[in-house]
């Protein structure tokens, strides 16, 4: 694990009761639990135990920026975003190419939050640029505090994009993370999970301290998971499902058209890839507002300027292992056939603590011309990993590679027709490559190319 300035605290293991998607529960009932040894059947790795939760404490003043985090606005911006304990700070960011050389500052704006008895602190987001692609930058949040530094990504192929999902704050956590750093790249995805808070709200302020020495360096774009949801009574005055997540968190959804923070899309390596984060707890019928906007997102793409196309979702819509069965089922009825349709290349997804890569899918069977579907849901979180693959489930013969281990994934987006996939587990210090292919690009396929127009299907239902 990698050295820190502020100090950290370990608790033990906490689990909470998982939800379904799109159902929104009014329970708080948090267990505490004792961690569990938890052993491979293969002889060839021996799993260790779940790792323990870090808090990471904030050990500075009140002004002092703290929970910095990075992302992408456009083509050519970036988003800062940090908290403060005191009131007063000022929510401004300067930068430059050159290490305490500010030659250009931006003003943002600043919110908070309650959550019954827990307030926030002051939350500051400000964009800054237009800046140079594939460039370092020195930044300094608020006028005072640490330096930092940023690298903005490239504005054309190749790019190097990590993934990891269901992240938590554990010694895992750091595993994975420090594991991500090692080898560079241009940003990180997350589909679903950060904090793993759960209605504890100082938990997001952990968080956000536990993550600031790589969300600070690289931009995160990220969705939601089960664990954002946090509903509380749905009574006038009391807070609303998502509030912490999405006020700490914000991602361009309007930037992208969306009337929600809940799901988004944009555009990475000049327009290369486009990249769509959907809600697995937002509404998705034919009906729905997220379904509309799908829609019209996936037909604004021109493949022959865009040649890769990838999505993002928490709950999987294929999936072999027990846990979580079936809870993605009702989405992929309804959103798979306009991913079809588009051409979508790969879907990655979250929530089962294991990783699982299927072969080119479409409504539960071989498509050459389907997205290649992954689970990631591996990145570290204290309720441990998902072991119970089931052998004889129907889609077995599909699963091309499945195993439950903590880890990360990186899709290196080559050039306009081949892209390599590797999932990397954690293996103590080091980080071992466990699963890797080269995929083609369906723009790319002649015989996958689409020969009609982009359609909305508002006919098809549930």
């Amino acid at each position: 694990m990698s050295s820190r300035s502020s100090q950290v605290t370990c608790i033990p293991l906490v689990h909470v009761e998982a939800m379904e998607p799109n159902r929104i529960s009014t329970r708080f009932v948090v267990l505490l639990v004792v961690g569990t040894l938890i052993v491979s059947t293969a002889a060839e790795y021996v799993r260790p135990p779940p790792g323990r939760v870090i808090l990471t404490e904030h050990d500075k003043t009140a002004s002092h920026p703290q929970q910095v985090h990075l992302s992408v606005v456009g083509a050519n911006h970036m988003r800062v975003s940090w908290i403060t304990d005191a009131k007063h700070g000022h929510s401004v960011v300067e930068y430059g190419r050159a290490s305490g050389n500010y030659t250009t500052s931006a003003t943002g704006e600043h919110t908070s939050y309650r959550y019954y008895l827990y307030s926030s602190g002051k939350i500051h987001h400000v964009t800054i640029g237009p800046l140079d692609t594939d460039a370092v930058y020195y930044y300094r949040c608020g006028m005072v505090g640490d330096e930092f530094t940023l690298k903005t990504p490239p504005a054309a192929l190749p790019i190097e994009l990590a993934l990891t999902g269901d992240l938590g704050q554990t010694e895992w956590t750091a595993s994975t993370l420090a594991h991500v750093s090692k080898t560079d790249y241009d940003m990180l995805l997350v589909p679903g999970d950060l904090a793993y808070a759960d209605t504890q709200q100082p938990l997001w302020d952990t968080f956000g301290r536990f993550v600031q020495e790589h969300a600070s360096r690289r931009p995160w774009m990220v969705t939601e998971g089960n664990h954002e949801v946090e509903a509380g009574m749905a009574l006038p005055g009391l807070p609303g499902p998502f509030v912490a997540y999405t006020t700490r968190w914000r991602m361009p959804h309007e930037e992208s058209g969306s009337t929600s923070a809940l799901y988004y899309s944009f555009d990475a390596a000049g327009g290369a890839v486009h990249v769509v984060m959907l809600g697995s707890y937002a509404a998705f019928n034919s009906t729905s507002e997220q379904y509309g906007w799908l829609a019209r997102d996936l037909a604004r793409v021109d493949r022959r300027a865009t040649p890769w196309l990838v999505v993002l979702l928490h709950a999987p819509w294929y999936n072999t292992n027990a846990a979580h069965a079936g809870e993605g089922e009702a989405m992929r009825k309804a959103m798979e056939r306009l991913l079809y349709e588009a051409r979508v290349d790969v879907v990655f997804s979250g929530h089962v603590h294991a990783y699982e890569r299927f072969a080119r899918i479409y409504d539960n069977e071989a498509n050459p011309c389907g997205p290649v579907h992954i689970t990631i849901g591996d990145g570290g979180n204290r309720e441990g990993l998902a072991f119970d693959f089931q052998k004889n489930h129907k889609l077995a013969r599909l699963s091309l590679m499945r195993e439950a281990s903590f880890g990360h994934g990186r899709l290196s987006v080559v050039n306009a027709t081949a892209a390599r996939w590797a999932w990397h587990r954690n293996d103590d210090a080091d980080s071992t490559v466990r699963d890797e292919l080269w995929l083609e690009s369906l723009a790319a396929n002649g015989a996958c190319r689409r020969t009609q127009p982009f359609a909305d299907y508002r006919s098809d239902e549930l």
